[in-house]
């Protein structure tokens, strides 16, 4: 017992100053029988670790050796096995690690085993190719259980049921991986693998039993992992492993720069000391550390449709490396088609009404669910504005922008059919009391990331300025991730490159989100759009509508309310409620001050988008 603690205790005392991905998740050693250090043995141990190390670039991340004679006693027979979707320097890495731990830690003993999270490499006396080893191993579970156990773990069994079918398919590494929705906001990321010198029946074998030990000890938890000489699995919901395994990583988050002192709210360079002492230094504390509000388009690809009409699509690449429509050009659909996919503009079918006419799910002959908007006779927007929406989205295309895919224009009949986002609109979870305890503050500070990016294309990467006119809660759609969309282009006006502001006699929009120059004189501009994106911010902060926001004191709308509270250096006040402690509060900060920023009564005060990058 003492040995097997002191063997332990080197073993941390060891890995204390690795990194995470070299930490020994386990070691066992089996010292039934044991070496002398000057013996033919240990030689040849040292031999075949030699020989291990010298392999560990495998392509498909195993090797095995035997160095001594067939039945000798100073025979020993060793492997490795690297995770599947690690790389090879990474493999090769753990590997060396693990032929320089073992054999120290092992006290002389002729059969050893080590798991590290990238690999594990084994040796003993007697041979072990293409024997399921279900002897030893060990099992892990983060503790935490999700709501609904019962239903968690039955969906956690489908999903090894997949990679179980797919990691003995044959394939040279007996390894896959999956991730699936068990909710809209519950992702489950799955991993298993077995040592390639197993045939397929036997791999499915090891797998089975060992996914069989999960209810027995992690029943409901959110994550665990059972690991086993000849195969293991693994289950969060996180991505755990290298996201190349299933595509390419995401990039890197980009820096806030700091935004000039000098383009605070006037109301608030205004104010003595007071302010200054409680909330400057909150701000000089989290813009420095600023992680901010991503404001940079990202590179896409323009996705092909499939026309009901004969078309062409002449695609461009711009010197931004975004793919754009020319303009006038998307697919045309025949009504008949409409009326087909929408079951007839079936009541079933409804997913939205507005002022301009119902929204219907359809489905198109490729299998692809859409969401149909049919305007209605007596829609605000006519004919002019049916095909300026046409126009622009047709030439739009950014994750954060819901995309058009095609058009319906017969006699009165004015479609559009745009992608299916499946969680409706943001308003949908922010203003109601059962559904906006969904939106917790990492799920809100993304929502806002993503209408930021999708702002800053539409003013300054889209080929032409785009001015929205119309962005607020209602108009920002949530995919089956919770990424928002911006939506609803029947109002934006097209600006030329050099253009930076125009004016109409006809204000459209929507009362509380428009600018004050839009709302009383027509101007607009994007800091049009800037302002009503500060007020869009300000509502996801709080969970309150600036329309309808009503408080005790002399505050006559969120804007001025949120005004005060930063004045009077109490800014989280206006934090909803329900967001208890979960946030983090240099984003909040930073959010709060972005939005007052945004929201200033003088045009030239507010910044630009561009500004942010």
């Amino acid at each position: 017992m003492m040995t097997m603690m002191m063997i332990w205790f080197c073993l941390l005392m060891r890995l204390i100053t690795k990194t995470s991905s070299d930490l020994a998740l386990l070691l066992h050693c089996r010292n039934t029988t044991t070496y002398t250090p000057n013996s033919t043995y240990k030689a040849n141990l040292d031999s075949l670790l030699s020989i291990l190390s010298s392999n560990d670039t495998r392509e498909n991340g195993f090797y095995h050796a035997r160095v001594g004679g067939e039945g000798s006693n100073d025979t020993v027979y060793g492997l490795f096995l690297c995770r599947g979707d690690v790389p090879p320097e990474v493999c090769k890495s753990c590997v060396v690690e693990a032929g320089v731990t073992l054999p120290d830690l092992c006290n002389n003993g002729k059969t050893a085993i080590i798991w590290y999270d990238n690999c594990m490499v084994r040796y003993s006396e007697k041979s072990m190719l293409g024997i399921i080893d279900l002897s030893t191993g060990v099992e892990w579970t983060n503790k935490e259980n999700g709501t609904e156990p019962n239903r968690y773990m039955q969906f956690v069994g489908k999903v090894f049921d997949q990679i179980i079918t797919r990691a003995s398919s044959g394939s040279d590494k007996k390894f896959a991986v999956l991730e699936a929705n068990f909710s809209v906001f519950e992702m489950v990321y799955a991993l298993g693998q077995c040592t390639p010198d197993l045939s397929n029946v036997e791999c499915q074998i090891c797998l089975r039993n060992v996914t069989a030990k999960l209810p027995s000890f992690d029943f409901g938890s959110r994550g665990a992992r059972v690991v086993y000489p000849s195969c293991n699995i693994r289950y969060e919901q996180y991505p755990f492993y290298y996201l190349s395994a299933l595509a390419a990583p995401p990039p890197p988050p980009l820096v806030h720069p700091y935004l000039p002192r000098t383009t605070l709210p006037k109301s608030v360079r205004s104010k003595g000391s007071k302010g200054k002492s409680s909330v400057e230094v909150i701000i000089a504390a989290s813009v420095v550390s600023i992680t901010g509000i991503s404001l940079l388009a990202v590179s896409f690809c323009f996705l092909k449709m499939k026309r009901a009409k004969k078309s062409h699509f002449d695609v461009k690449e711009t010197t931004t490396g975004m793919t754009e429509i020319p303009t006038g050009e998307s697919t045309q659909y025949e009504f008949g088609t409409i009326e087909a996919i929408t079951n007839w503009f079936s009541h079933d079918n409804e997913i939205g009404e507005g002022g301009y006419g119902a929204v219907y799910k359809g489905r198109l002959p490729n299998g692809q669910d859409v969401a149909v908007k049919r305007l209605s006779r007596g829609s605000t927007q006519g004919a002019q504005e049916f095909m300026n929406e046409v126009e622009i989205v047709a030439k739009l295309q950014h994750r954060n922008l819901v995309r058009l895919l095609g058009f319906c224009y017969e006699g009165e009949e004015k479609i559009l059919i745009y992608e299916f986002v499946l969680n409706k609109s943001l308003n949908y979870f922010l203003f109601d009391q059962e559904k906006q305890n969904i939106l917790d503050w990492l799920m809100r500070y993304k929502i806002i990331r993503g209408i930021a990016r999708g702002l800053l294309y539409l003013h300054e990467d889209s080929r032409l300025r785009i001015i929205h006119r119309d962005l607020k809660i209602s108009n920002i759609l949530l995919d089956a991730n919770m990424n928002p969309k911006i939506a609803d282009f029947g109002m934006a006006k097209i600006f030329g490159v050099n253009q930076t502001e125009g004016n109409t006699n006809r204000i459209v929009g929507t009362y509380g989100y428009m600018s004050p120059e839009y709302a009383m004189h027509g101007e607009f501009s994007v800091k049009s759009d800037v302002f009503s994106f500060g007020v869009v911010l300000l509502e996801i902060i709080t969970g309150a509508k600036n329309r309808n926001f009503c408080q005790s004191n002399k505050a006559q709308d969120l804007l001025s309310y949120a005004w005060e509270q930063w004045r009077d250096g109490t800014p989280l006040n206006i934090l909803d409620p329900i967001l208890a402690e979960s946030y983090i509060i240099n984003e909040v900060i930073q959010c709060i001050y972005i939005s007052l920023l945004c929201v200033q009564e003088d045009v030239d005060e507010r910044p630009t988008m561009p500004e942010w990058k």
